[in-house]
């Protein structure tokens, strides 16, 4: 049927990677089940996690790499049904999702219907059903074909912030006056400090949301005007360490982490941990940190929780109404970079897993 190729990457030394190609045959799709031509995806410092948390968190599993020690990182873009043993599902749909980083993707659908299918392959029971939903984009609501490069790039990240959001204030803080942000140029941050100041006059609150960056991303970071106020690093000496706090991380960096925690420890009342963008700054942390127990965050987890309490079709209408505007929003900031082929794809990795790329910029790959 045509050539495959796929990323592996070294799981245990995520900086060494190279590219796979082969053969798909018609024999190799079996009963129930389609072949989907990716076309293509977005890459960030958030699929970094997935590669740097890929072991505890299990993102391995759901690309299997077939090879001893490699793995295939998940991604989030758009592909199109290309074969299809499957009743219901028929060549020339396109579907959002969770995709390897590869050129093509077999899967075993399961409750197909009008909205889209789940992925029933064996190697991806046990694992959380948001990553396994594949949406058609003929009936999915947030669905444009003009901003595809947005969605793939900033929906799954302002999925995360959208329930961040919503975590904090069910939470009402934690009793905290300041939600302190690490990596705030990250762009989950972003769309969570968004969601933060524009809801703070609805709920009633007068919560400040402080944003720290490097000293080179500062003017970036003042400039999107979502954050009360902005410290680089070399400046948490300004932080207030009376007020009641919660720390939301979306670097990973451990020393930071202790650093701040000694700082805080006496008002610190929540410590949550998003984000690994600061992969390879981990080490560093604290066997005992001061203050409360950094707890790890997990979407799919939450809006399982979340769907379960308010409804699914709440849940999709909130969702959608901030999506909008928070789009809106980007336009003033975004810059998009594009790449096709092995090479770029290559490229684009190793560029984002080194942090050479602006917080400005979003890449859209193809292989």
């Amino acid at each position: 049927m045509g050539n495959t190729l796929e990323l592996l990457v070294k799981r245990d030394q995520i900086t060494e990677c190279r590219v796979r190609e082969g053969q798909f045959q018609a024999g190799d799709l079996g009963e129930g089940q389609a072949l989907l031509r990716i076309d293509r995806f977005a890459f960030t410092a958030n699929n970094v996690t997935y590669a740097a948390l890929g072991e505890t968190m299990r993102y391995w599993q759901f690309f299997p790499a077939g090879e001893e020690g490699m793995g295939i990182i998940p991604v989030w873009g758009f592909a199109e049904v290309v074969k299809s043993n499957c009743a219901g599902l028929e060549i020339g749909e396109r579907f959002f999702g969770f995709y390897p980083m590869a050129s093509h993707l077999r899967v075993t659908p399961d409750k197909v219907q009008p909205s889209g299918f789940v992925d029933a392959a064996a190697h991806r029971q046990g694992l959380p059903p948001l990553y396994n939903q594949y949406l058609n984009c003929a009936s999915d609501g947030l669905y444009r074909g003009d901003t595809e490069a947005l969605q793939m790039l900033l929906r799954p990240l302002f999925t995360t912030s959208f329930l961040l959001d919503g975590f904090l204030a069910a939470q009402q803080f934690f009793g905290a006056q300041d939600v302190v942000v690490i990596s705030a140029s990250s762009k989950t941050a972003i769309g969570m400090a968004y969601l933060l100041t524009r809801s703070r006059k609805a709920r009633g609150k007068d919560y400040q949301v402080v944003g720290l960056t490097s000293p080179g991303n500062k003017a970036f970071v003042e400039m999107l005007r979502c954050y009360d106020r902005v410290l680089s690093y070399d400046e948490l000496g300004q932080l207030n360490g009376e007020r009641p706090s919660v720390l939301v991380d979306f670097a990973g960096n451990g020393q930071l982490l202790t650093l701040l925690h000694g700082q805080l420890a006496p008002t610190l009342k929540y410590s949550c941990m998003v984000g690994a963008s600061h992969w390879n700054q981990r080490q560093g942390r604290g066997a005992a940190l001061p203050g409360p127990k950094p707890t790890m965050f997990f979407a799919p987890q939450e809006a399982q929780r979340l769907i379960q309490e308010v409804g699914g079709q709440v849940f999709q209408q909130a969702l959608m109404e901030r999506w909008q505007a928070f789009a809106d929003y980007t336009q003033q900031w975004l810059v998009m970079e594009y790449g096709h082929g092995p090479a770029a794809v290559m490229s684009a990795y190793q560029d984002v897993l080194m942090g050479r790329v602006g917080p400005r910029v979003g890449h859209l790959l193809s292989m």
